[in-house]
């Protein structure tokens, strides 16, 4: 395993050996590696979720010219959102 030497304030350096203190963690490197897996983790899932977009963002796109919608379209569409949100069934 590799090893890598960091410096951090006192403050974070007493809340990773907190965290250890806990039961948490078996020592504070355990912390960090876990810190730093989790950092990945979102990571992937954000760079997932942005090419997933742009896909939905290219078919939108390559669907063809958008039909025009009735005036009152945004308004029935937020006033439905409401409704759901206060509970009340769905109206047409």
């Amino acid at each position: 395993m590799a090893q890598m030497n960091i410096s951090i304030p006192d403050t974070l350096k007493g809340w990773a050996e907190s965290r250890v203190a806990e039961g948490r963690y078996s020592s504070t490197s355990d912390y960090v590696r876990d810190l730093i897996r989790r950092d990945e983790e979102r990571e992937t899932a954000r760079a997932h979720e942005i090419a997933r977009l742009r896909a939905a963002w290219d078919e939108g796109l390559a669907s063809g010219r958008a039909v025009d919608a009735p005036k009152d379209w945004a308004d029935r569409v937020i006033a439905r959102g409401e409704a759901r949100r206060r509970g009340e069934p769905d109206a047409a």
